[in-house]
């Protein structure tokens, strides 16, 4: 039980460090190209960092409890993952009052994109080694 603690956190640091990795990138290409990133910066990583704490809690719930149900549990995950998404945007999309959607959407997607591949090979390696 102590190893799916263990796993449950790393999980979730690792999916901090990446969201402030991408962050800094961003407000990076802010500060050379005189962009306004900062809301779509703040959403994108508000997002991850939601999501990591819950899918993390959620994951160690699962396989402390019920591990039989993993596989269903990575299906349910990147469909929340997915809705969560594109209702994020669209909050967004109708909130927003000038051009920005073009610069939210390509910031929000590179948040997205590197936690879900994140997701994928965390998770994959962690199965590989359970089997």
């Amino acid at each position: 039980m102590p190893e799916i603690r263990k796993t449950s956190r790393s999980y979730i640091k690792q999916q901090l460090s990446l969201a402030v990795a991408v962050a800094l990138v961003c407000l990076l290409a802010m500060r050379v190209w005189f962009l306004d990133l900062l809301l779509p910066v703040i959403i994108g990583f508000a997002f991850v960092v939601v999501l990591a704490i819950a899918l993390g809690k959620i994951w160690e719930r699962v396989a402390r409890n019920h591990p039989e149900s993993l596989p269903t549990f990575f299906t349910a995950a990147s469909g929340a993952r997915l809705l969560l998404a594109l209702a994020t945007m669209f909050v967004y999309y109708v909130a927003s009052q000038d051009d920005s959607m073009l610069r939210f959407f390509l910031v929000f997607m590179a948040f997205y994109v590197v936690s879900l591949a994140h997701h994928a090979i965390f998770f994959a390696n962690v199965s590989k080694k359970t089997l």
